[in-house]
């Protein structure tokens, strides 16, 4: 599978024409899912050039493609998956600080494989215990010519480096992605927990202490469910 096939656009009217080819999954869905995916980017005021938004659905393809074998998302309708998976990741791009990037419990490559397609020049890690969807990153990077990915099949706990940014979209609790992902984060980094309801008061005050806290509202386009994304930087020197 090639992500070199022709992509051509409609200036300013959030539309976008892909070649068919290599497509197995989104088949006749095709051209509606690139309109919505170009209307999404336009809204959230990303510069994805047109070859990226195609490596995007092409992920999408892989993934439905692939999901049964891999047990990759319980959400089998290409339209859902663009919305909640994709576009959901989308939302958190312009949110992000720069440097190296942990994505920790990636599953399917969420967000870690949508960040390194936005973001080519950003070396991103994508760590899940999972070995079969680790596979699965593996499989779509090398197809998808994602040089920037590092798919690792690793608990966090078994894992060494550190990272400027910590990403997770895992965890229920941001107390226990705090304890995790703190020893893998660098002087001066920040923790980007992906959320839906914003942190509890009482999450807050455990954590205040020790970390400076940002509470983002996402507006995810078409997706009326609550998104947030809480960045965190330790107060400690």
């Amino acid at each position: 599978m090639s992500a070199s096939a022709k992509t051509t656009s409609s200036a300013n009217t959030g539309t976008i024409r892909i070649d068919p080819t290599g497509f197995v999954k989104l088949g006749s869905q095709l051209p509606k899912l690139a309109n919505i995916l170009a209307q999404a980017v336009n809204e959230l005021g990303l510069p994805l050039t047109q070859m990226q938004q195609r490596t995007l659905l092409l992920y999408l393809d892989q993934l439905l493609l692939w999901n049964k074998a891999y047990n990759l998302t319980a959400i089998t309708d290409p339209e859902e998956a663009l919305i909640k998976h994709v576009i959901d990741c989308l939302s958190i791009i312009t949110h992000l600080p720069s440097g190296s990037l942990l994505d920790i419990g990636t599953g399917a490559g969420l967000p870690a494989v949508i960040i390194a397609i936005c973001q080519p020049d950003r070396q991103c890690t994508a760590l899940d215990s999972n070995q079969k969807k680790i596979r699965f990153i593996k499989q779509i990077s090398s197809e998808l010519g994602l040089s920037n990915m590092q798919p690792i099949a690793s608990r966090i706990e078994a894992h060494e480096a550190s990272y400027a940014v910590v990403t997770s979209r895992a965890f229920a609790s941001l107390i226990d992605f705090v304890e995790v992902a703190q020893p893998r984060l660098a002087d001066g980094g920040y923790l980007c927990a992906m959320k839906g309801k914003a942190p509890s008061e009482e999450e807050l005050q455990a954590l205040e202490g020790d970390w400076h806290i940002k509470t983002i509202k996402l507006i995810v386009p078409r997706l009326h469910d609550s998104r947030h994304l809480i960045e965190m930087s330790s107060r400690i020197a």
